[in-house]
């Protein structure tokens, strides 16, 4: 799949995201191995520690329905309605990483200023027990 897409993919899920408190609203767009995309945003709670973000809920949704192997993951961020540049947090780096080093991350600040990351270059010290 185009990456361009996937980031469309990412974008359009922004418009489900809960975000209450911070109106920062987040897509990512997860490509399997397979081909399968899962889309996630992220979900505010009034108990902050309960918030999860785009990516895991993505990654939470195909890990739930079997798939174990990655090829790349979208994240898109929208706010008073203009997309901003938004890279996985430290948590969320720690848990893709924990499905491959080799997984490719795509964040931009639009479709056609997109960067691509290995996983291991956004967490160079990412570890699995």
């Amino acid at each position: 799949m185009d990456y361009k897409k996937l980031y469309d993919l990412a974008l359009d899920a922004t418009k489900n995201a809960y975000t209450p408190y911070s109106h920062f609203n987040v897509g990512a767009a997860l490509l399997t191995e397979e081909g399968t995309v899962y889309t996630g945003v992220n979900i505010e709670n009034s108990s902050y520690g309960g918030t999860i973000c785009a990516e895991r809920t993505a990654m939470v949704k195909a890990i739930s329905e079997g798939h174990r192997r990655f090829k790349a993951l979208a994240v898109a961020a929208v706010s008073e309605g203009k997309e901003h540049t938004s890279s996985p947090c430290g948590i969320c780096r720690q848990f893709i990483f924990e499905f491959g080093d080799d997984i490719d991350i795509i964040f931009g600040s639009d479709r056609d200023n997109l960067e691509v990351y290995k996983i291991k270059d956004l967490l160079p010290a990412g570890f699995r027990l």
